[in-house]
């Protein structure tokens, strides 16, 4: 018993330290997103062409952010329904 408690705090705090982990990537991501965006816009050079393929490339990278916390987030589920079988 001692042992599924220790495992259920231990998993709590992996599972807060990722998602402080997460948000200040997201956060950092965000403003270097927003300083590229408004470094694109003054330069006369960038065509429409490069700034949308630019803005896909951002949009795959955020997707594939999200698809990987999803994963992580569902391997945590899966953790704490072993956890709560015992």
């Amino acid at each position: 018993m001692e042992t599924t408690q220790f495992a259920k705090q231990t998993l709590g705090f992996q599972k807060t330290m990722f998602e402080n982990s997460f948000n200040a990537m997201v956060m950092a991501q965000e403003q270097t997103e927003n300083m590229v965006n408004g470094y694109i816009e003054k330069l006369p050079w960038v065509t429409e062409e490069s700034r949308k393929s630019m803005e896909s490339s951002m949009d795959i990278a955020k997707q594939a952010r999200d698809d990987f916390k999803k994963a992580v987030e569902d391997g945590f589920a899966r953790f704490e329904e072993l956890l709560e079988e015992k």
